[in-house]
């Protein structure tokens, strides 16, 4: 199917009225020339449908789902042979008809050679480590990489279903050896490799990997880090391992020398130890060994995630390769507007469902552009320099990233024009309002900026950005396509303008295949399905707005709850984060006194400490911005706030610890040694 090409350019906005909210509108041109508008057109003629704008769309797509899919998978350029139809056939006995559910269930199509398309001169990814290593593949490159890996997978016995782990830094062998698996029918799984052995373990040990991919040592903060002890731990706690393949990553670590053997040894446990690079080398002529990726079933396992598991054992996410494929392709060309030649960026590591996101984007025909270690290295600004050099088109990252460069007073607007730049994405926790402002006003003056949610849960998005719409202050744009999105309260009642838990109540494609370890699928029900029967509720306190936009206000899980009230802790964050004398915060609600209280720990900023003016000026911002009922009872300074690895504040484990508790997996944090910190705090006791 050709892109129908429109021969007006609609007002996809909302008029030229002067919502002051309003800090991006599209360009009504290349708005009527979006991939979105395309998709519009093509419903028009398929099936004659009245659409006028996003909302007609987005009901169409909830609505009439077997045509909605039929047209955006031609026009997203997505083949299988054969499709068959959508047949969307819910389990007999499960209500709502939600869980069970499955798509294409004729198809047969393989992910990986969707992202290995492409004519050879075509560039397909772009690496560098902290600008002191380089790297970069075409797509011809790639797919002679692919096949190697694929051609010595093989040859260590991994087959259909088998599992490939990788402990790995963010570079192109990651996603070589992502791609490898899945053309041969195994099943992937990455971790970064500043998870602790034990962390390793606790994931990999549950899906018993057959090889093992990793590097001897990764660069951070301008350090090679040895990576062989850890890596020999993990390797050594793997008992169905048979090979662990070691990667190159530019040079070996400093104090490395002589061969591998001598390193790491020729085997551990029962596992062989083998240079990856010399056995790729060996791998027969194209010829001989061709790639000729496996047509599968679209909901065979392609990749494993993983839930934090700071309150427990991370459950073992099982994403299929159909609905990962069809679920990106749409966020990226539909969504973000992606198009062959696009060079897409994202700040993230292996261990990040943003990683995955990322790599797909080789089907829609982007380069990957690929920075691995610290964002602030050399200095900070480094990600934009690099995002200039690569003419980045659509930049991702972390709210958190965002917020602590507005906190630090940068401006890479005076000295990096990003000319190319079209898109900023962030994620991981909710953007403020100011982040928003920083981004338009202090990053590239007139970009579009889309603060995307979703999850690992569904290795994708709920609700990210639209090139169609107008992007409001503080708000996510729109749902997506094919999610059917809505806001409940606790009877199940839909409602608009409050918080209320974020749910889906119909299916979508990315919905988990199952849980590893779960052949009954209880986990999976109980994670999703426990709290409103047959409907998905995500554990996102949210507010759907009066414009169609959404705002995240926190974790449902981690809600504050004093006076039998129910509270967010974004909107709270917000106040507290704004002010210049707070580097950042976490809030949570102590049991006391047979209610619950609420208790604010603020890290300071250099230089600053907290007294009682501050105190009082917090409280009143607080009152004001938010309610009374969010003013904290005891505010309290400390020397850091644990986070996972992708950023995100963990309220819940410091909650744990402070009520004498322990954190049943400290290796999902990227700092545990803070949750020290919040033990046998006295000042609570006041």
């Amino acid at each position: 199917m050709t892109d129908p090409q429109p021969t007006a350019a609609p007002d996809w906005g909302d008029g030229e009225d002067a919502d002051p909210q309003i800090i991006w509108r599209p360009d009504p041109t290349v708005a009527a020339h979006s991939r979105m508008a395309a998709l519009i057109e093509a419903l028009r003629e398929d099936w004659d449908a009245e659409l006028d704008d996003y909302d007609d769309l987005h009901a169409f797509s909830i609505d009439r789902p077997h045509e909605f899919w039929l047209s955006a998978k031609d026009l997203l350029g997505l083949e299988a042979d054969p499709w068959g139809d959508v047949v969307l056939a819910p389990a007999d006995d499960q209500p709502g008809g939600l869980p069970g559910v499955r798509f294409f269930p004729e198809a047969r199509l393989s992910f990986a050679a969707h992202c290995l398309r492409g004519a050879d001169d075509d560039e397909a990814l772009v690496w560098t480590a902290e600008g002191q290593l380089h790297r970069r593949l075409t797509r011809g490159a790639l797919r002679e990489a692919v096949r190697r890996c694929a051609w010595a997978l093989r040859q260590q016995g991994v087959g259909v279903g088998d599992r490939v782990a990788a402990l790995v830094p963010h570079t192109p062998e990651a996603i070589i050896g992502a791609l490898a698996a899945s053309a041969i029918g195994a099943v992937f799984s990455s971790a970064s490799p500043d998870f602790g052995a034990d962390g390793v373990l606790e994931r990999f040990g549950q899906i018993t990997p057959t090889v093992l991919l990793s590097v001897e040592g990764y660069l951070h903060k301008g350090k090679l880090i040895d990576l062989r002890p850890k890596l020999a731990a993990v390797a050594a706690g793997l008992p169905s391992l048979r090979a662990l393949l070691v990667l190159p990553y530019g040079q070996r670590p400093a104090e490395a020398s002589g061969p591998l053997g001598a390193a790491l040894g020729p085997t551990i446990g029962g596992a062989a130890v083998l240079d990856a690079a010399a056995l790729f080398a060996q791998a027969p002529e194209a010829a001989a060994a061709p790639l000729a990726p496996l047509l599968l079933p679209f909901d065979h396992p392609l990749y494993v995630l993983y839930s934090s598991g700071t309150t427990g054992k991370p459950k073992c996410i099982v994403h299929g390769a159909g609905g990962t494929l069809l679920q990106h392709a749409k966020e990226h060309q539909l969504h973000c507007d992606v198009r062959p030649g696009d060079r897409v960026f994202y700040y993230t590591t292996a261990g990040w469902m943003m990683w995955n996101w990322l790599l797909s984007a080789l089907a829609s025909g982007a380069t990957l552009l690929l920075f691995d270690g610290n964002p602030t290295s050399p200095d900070p600004l480094a990600l934009f320099a690099f995002a200039e050099a690569e003419r980045c088109t659509l930049f991702g990252t972390s709210a958190k990233f965002i917020d602590s460069l507005r906190k630090l007073g940068a401006r890479p607007a005076d000295s990096l024009p990003l000319a190319a730049l079209r898109l900023v994405t962030s994620t991981g926790s909710p953007l403020s309002p100011e982040g928003f402002d920083w981004v338009v006003r202090d990053l590239k003056p007139g970009v579009q900026i889309a603060s995307i949610s979703g999850g690992t849960d569904i290795i994708g998005c709920f609700m990210l950005g639209n090139p169609l719409l107008p992007v409001r202050r503080g708000e996510l744009q729109c749902k997506a396509l094919g999610m059917a999105v809505e806001v409940w309260d606790e009877e199940g009642q839909q409602v608009f303008g409050q918080t209320g838990e974020l749910v889906c109540t119909r299916p979508f494609p990315s919905m988990p295949v199952m849980f590893w370890g779960d052949p009954e699928g209880r986990r999976y029900h109980e994670a999703y399905f426990n709290r409103f029967p047959g409907v998905w509720c995500h554990g996102d306190w949210t507010v759907e707005a009066e414009s169609g936009g959404f705002i995240i206000t926190g974790r449902s899980d981690a809600t504050l709850n004093p006076g039998g009230v129910r509270i967010g802790t974004a909107e709270l964050y917000r106040v507290v984060e704004a002010f210049p004398e707070v580097a950042e915060a976490v809030v949570i609600g102590q049991d006391w006194d047979n209610d619950v209280r609420v208790v604010l720990f603020v890290r300071m900023a250099e230089g600053q400490t907290l007294d009682a003016a501050l105190e009082a000026r917090l409280r009143a911002a607080i009152r004001a911005g938010c309610s009374p009922r969010h003013v904290p009872a005891v505010i309290l300074p400390v020397a850091d706030i644990p986070r996972t690895k992708s950023g995100k504040i963990t309220e819940l484990a410091v909650r744990r610890v402070v009520m004498g508790l322990d954190v049943k997996n400290t290796e999902a944090l990227a700092n545990p040694e803070a949750l020290e910190l919040f033990r046998g705090l006295d000042a609570l006791a006041r």
